[in-house]
C-alpha cells in the first residue's frame, strides 16, 4: 500500500471516529437539548488542547457494527492552561454503553492520569453494559470502579451526568468527589421505574426517581445542578480552579479583582443581639472573603450546614458553617454527613479549612435516634479530628454541647479558635440549663418569671460568655466581626508550613 492510500485509510477512520453513531442520532442527541460527545470536550477545554487517545478502537462482538471509539472519547486536554484527563461517553454509539474495550480506553486514562498526577473528569451520558458482551462488560465496570477507588485523594474526580446513567453504572460516579447533574436531561438510578412498578407496584417517573432536584436535594448524590450542558462544563472549569491537581500540590492562587480591605464594619450588625433570631451565615462569608465570592457546594442538600470554596488573599479555602437561616444551624445525619465528606475532601488535598460555629446541638428526635445520629454524627467529629491541613474556627454566636467539640473546637487539634462578642459556649442553653438545674427554685419562687430571668442572666455571665473559654485557652482570642478577615489572612499566613501527622496505620475506621 503507498503513503498515500494509507494516509487516506487513516483520515477516513479519524473521520468515522467523529462521526460517531451518524447524523441522524446527532440530531437526535440535539432535539434532546444535549451536546454530542465531542462538542461537549471542546467546550470543556481550552481550545486546540485536547489529545485524543484509542480514537480507534472498536469491540469484538460479532455481528455488531463496528463504530470506530466505539461509544467514548479518551484523552487529555487543558483547562486554565493545567492538564486534566477526560472522557466523554457518546451516546450516539450504541447508546453509550459500555463494552470491554471501551472500559480498557476509561482504565487507561486513569491509570495515566494517577501518573502523571491531574484530575480525572467524567462527562456520563450511557444506556448501561453492552448486553451483548454479557459478564465481560460488567468485568469491565468493576475495572473502572477499581480505578476511582485508586485514584480517591490522588487526583480530583468529577462526574458530569449529562444524559442517563443506571443501573451498576452510577457507582462510578458515586465514588468521585462531585457529581454534576443537568436538570431536565439527566438521571441516577441503580433500578428504573419498570421494575420498581413490577417489584414493589410504585409508580414513579424517571425525573421523580433520579432526576436532579431529586439527587440534589434529597438524596444527597449530586453535588451540583445546572440548566444545560454548557452551563455544567463552565461550571466544573470553575470548581477547578480551587482545586489543585493532585494530592501532593495546592490550589492556584488568583488575584483577586479588587483590593479589599482586612477589616468591613458591616459585619459588626449581621449577627442579631438575640440569640433566638436567626441570620444568614452567607452574609458573614461573602463579607469576609475576596471579590464577595462564595462556591457553595450541596447548596440544596441539608441547608442547616453550609460548605463551599471561596479565596482569602487569593488562596483557596474550604468553609464549613452551620446555617442559623435553617432549624437554627443544628446537625442532623444529612448535615453530618454533608460536612464530614466536604471535610475529607478538603484534606485529602491540602486545602485549608475555616469553620464558622453557631450550632445549638445535634437535631433531637425518635427518627434521628433510630436513623443513627450518633453514628452520622460521629462521622463529621471523626473528619475534623483526622485533618491535618490548616483548621481554623470562629465561634459566632452558640456553640452547645457536643456539637460545639464537633465543630473544630480546640480540642480537636483546629489551629485557631476565634469567637465573636456575641458567642455563646456552654454545655446547653441558658433556658434549658436554668430548668435543670434550678426549677424547683422557680417553681418556688413568690415571682416565677423574674427569678428565671435573674438565673438566665447569671448563668449566661457565669458560663455561656466566650471569655470564660478564652480563660482556659480554648478560645485564642475574642474578637469583634469586623476584624474576622484580618485574623484570617495571618493565621493562614501563619499555617502556611504547617506540618502535622497522624498515628502510622493502614487508615483510620470511620463509623460509615
Amino acid at each position: 500500500m503507498s503513503l498515500e492510500k494509507k494516509i487516506e485509510t487513516l483520515k477516513a477512520k479519524h473521520a468515522a471516529a467523529e462521526a460517531g453513531g451518524g447524523e441522524a442520532r446527532v440530531s437526535k442527541q440535539h432535539e434532546g437539548g444535549k451536546l454530542t460527545a465531542r462538542e461537549r470536550i471542546a467546550a470543556f477545554l481550552d481550545e486546540g488542547s485536547f489529545e485524543e487517545m484509542d480514537a480507534l478502537m472498536v469491540h469484538r462482538t460479532p455481528d455488531l457494527e463496528k463504530i470506530p471509539g466505539d461509544g467514548v472519547i479518551t484523552g487529555f486536554g487543558r483547562v486554565d492552561g493545567r492538564p486534566v484527563a477526560i472522557f466523554a461517553q457518546d451516546f450516539t454509539v450504541f447508546g453509550g454503553s459500555l463494552s470491554e474495550g471501551y472500559a480498557k480506553k476509561i482504565c487507561k486514562v486513569m491509570d495515566l492520569a494517577m501518573k502523571i498526577g491531574c484530575p480525572v473528569i467524567g462527562l456520563n451520558d450511557s444506556g448501561g453494559a453492552r448486553i451483548q458482551e454479557g459478564v465481560v462488560s460488567l468485568g469491565g465496570y468493576a475495572d473502572i470502579f477499581l480505578r476511582n477507588t485508586l485514584a480517591s485523594g490522588v487526583v480530583p474526580q468529577i462526574s458530569l451526568i449529562m444524559g442517563p446513567c443506571a443501573g451498576g453504572a452510577v457507582y462510578s460516579p458515586a465514588i468521585t468527589d462531585f457529581i454534576t447533574m443537568v436538570r431536565g436531561t439527566s438521571y441516577m438510578f441503580v433500578t428504573g421505574p419498570d421494575v420498581i412498578k413490577a417489584v414493589t407496584h410504585e409508580e414513579v417517573t424517571k425525573e421523580e426517581l433520579g432526576g436532579a432536584t431529586t439527587h440534589s436535594a434529597r438524596s444527597g448524590v449530586a453535588h451540583f445542578v445546572q440548566p444545560s450542558d454548557l452551563a455544567a462544563l463552565a461550571h466544573t472549569r470553575e470548581l477547578l480552579s480551587f482545586l489543585p491537581s493532585n494530592n501532593l500540590g495546592e490550589a492556584p492562587r488568583k488575584a483577586p479583582r479588587t483590593p479589599q480591605p482586612l477589616e468591613n464594619p458591616d459585619l459588626d450588625s449581621v449577627v442579631p443581639d438575640d440569640a433566638s433570631k436567626p441570620y444568614d451565615i452567607r452574609l458573614i462569608i461573602k463579607g469576609i472573603m475576596d471579590d464577595a465570592a462564595f462556591f457553595e457546594v450541596h447548596e440544596a442538600f441539608a441547608p442547616n450546614i453550609v460548605v463551599g470554596f471561596a479565596r482569602i488573599e487569593g488562596r483557596s479555602v474550604g468553609i464549613v458553617a452551620n446555617q442559623p437561616a435553617f432549624l437554627a444551624g443544628v446537625l442532623d445525619i444529612s448535615a453530618s454527613e454533608k460536612g464530614a465528606r466536604f471535610v475529607r475532601f478538603c484534606d485529602a488535598f491540602n486545602i485549608p479549612i475555616i469553620t464558622f460555629e453557631d450550632v445549638p446541638g445535634f437535631l433531637p428526635g425518635v427518627n434521628q435516634e433510630h436513623g443513627g445520629i450518633i453514628r452520622h454524627g460521629a462521622k463529621l467529629l471523626f473528619a475534623f479530628c483526622e485533618a491535618t491541613v490548616p483548621k481554623i474556627t470562629i465561634i459566632t454566636r452558640k456553640a452547645y454541647g457536643g456539637a460545639y467539640c464537633v465543630m473544630a473546637s480546640k480540642h480537636i487539634r483546629t489551629d485557631f479558635n476565634f469567637a465573636y462578642p456575641t458567642a455563646e459556649i456552654a454545655v446547653m442553653g441558658a433556658e434549658g440549663a436554668v430548668n435543670v438545674l434550678h426549677g424547683r427554685a422557680v417553681a418556688s419562687a413568690s415571682d416565677p418569671v423574674a427569678k428565671r430571668a435573674e438565673l438566665i442572666a447569671d448563668y449566661n455571665e457565669k458560663f455561656a460568655n466566650p471569655y470564660i473559654a478564652a480563660e482556659f485557652g480554648f478560645v485564642d482570642e475574642v474578637i469583634l466581626p469586623r476584624e474576622t478577615r484580618k485574623k484570617l489572612v495571618r493565621a493562614l499566613a501563619l499555617l502556611d508550613t504547617k506540618r502535622d501527622t497522624t498515628p502510622p496505620k493502614k487508615h483510620g475506621n470511620i463509623p460509615l
